[in-house]
């Protein structure tokens, strides 16, 4: 996570006016499959979509993405609770890990993360 907010914050500011969770969604998917991760992105599932998913060989990560101002990192996590995201996994032997991550359209970058 460390990594992906520096990338970000390398990203110049004229290059994007886009202020929107889905361009740091978009960003996301694309650093993840040039990483050599599989990720699946709006991954529906009875009560809602995750933000993405990556299965690993030993974990799977569910990511929900928020913008500051509309959302936070402890939103981000009460949601995947809420919303049920890590059902479909519950029945899978890896580790499941909940991470709630949160964007600021001021600092343009991944400004706060939380991994349960």
């Amino acid at each position: 996570m460390s990594l992906l907010r520096a990338f970000y914050a390398g990203i110049a500011y004229d290059m994007t006016d886009n202020k929107d969770e889905r361009y740091y969604q978009f960003v996301f998917y694309l650093l993840v499959t040039l990483m050599g991760q599989f990720v699946r992105t709006e991954v529906r599932s009875v009560r809602g979509r995750a933000d993405a998913v990556i299965q690993t060989t030993d974990t799977i990560y569910v990511f929900e993405f928020k913008m500051a101002g509309n959302g936070t990192a402890e939103e981000a996590l009460k949601q995947i609770d809420d919303k049920g995201y890590l059902i479909p996994y519950s029945a899978d032997s890896r580790r499941l890990v909940k991470v709630g991550a949160e964007f600021s359209s001021a600092e343009r970058t991944l400004s706060r993360w939380l991994i349960a």
